[in-house]
């Protein structure tokens, strides 16, 4: 009797060491500050791209890398497509091309509340039509990012070659842990 008495609190012992470091790992071990979001962009252009497009739709692919509760850093690139709209000149309608750009920026995401967040990024956007120009890019936003969820507004300005424009943008994306 005093074996198995022996026997069974040696293995009570045994279970409540693993689930005890078990536990303690979960705890100590720190979150994988490394996200991917990939986002669906949709968006009103101003200035003179308003000109020649009502409507801008693309995607884009954010890596974010938590720097501490507060702070993230980011890299975006995609790509963003402003449809050509048709214009009236006299009596001739014709359709303006669509303008294709290539946005590649690095920015930060400051949380001011849970889950808000201030962004602010810069970089270039490539056209990949007509001129092909390289635009300067800078673009302020708010958005909520949660678990899986990031929505943000901003406004996107290009700037270049002495043809500026803008866009107020939606982006819509699911993001995960790398």
């Amino acid at each position: 009797m005093k074996h198995s008495t022996k026997l069974i609190a040696t293995a009570v012992a045994a279970v409540g060491i693993f689930f005890g470091t078990q536990k303690a790992n979960a705890q100590t071990k720190e979150a994988n500050p490394w996200r991917l979001g990939i986002g669906l962009e949709a968006g009103a252009p101003t200035g003179n791209l308003h000109d020649v497009s009502n409507f801008e739709l693309g995607g884009t692919a954010r890596l974010q890398y938590g720097a501490d509760k507060g702070l993230a850093w980011t890299l975006t690139s995609g790509y963003y497509n402003a449809f050509g709209k048709e214009i009236t000149v006299g009596n001739t309608t014709v359709k303006s091309p669509s303008i294709g750009i290539v946005p590649v920026k690095a920015g930060i995401k400051a949380f001011f509340a849970d889950n808000i967040y201030f962004g602010a990024e810069a970089g270039a956007g490539f056209e990949t039509k007509g001129a092909k120009d390289t635009k300067l890019i800078l673009a302020p936003g708010l958005g909520y990012a949660g678990k899986s969820l990031d929505v943000g507004v901003r406004y996107e300005n290009f700037s270049g070659q002495g043809n500026n424009y803008g866009l107020v943008g939606l982006r819509i994306a699911y993001g995960f842990g790398l």
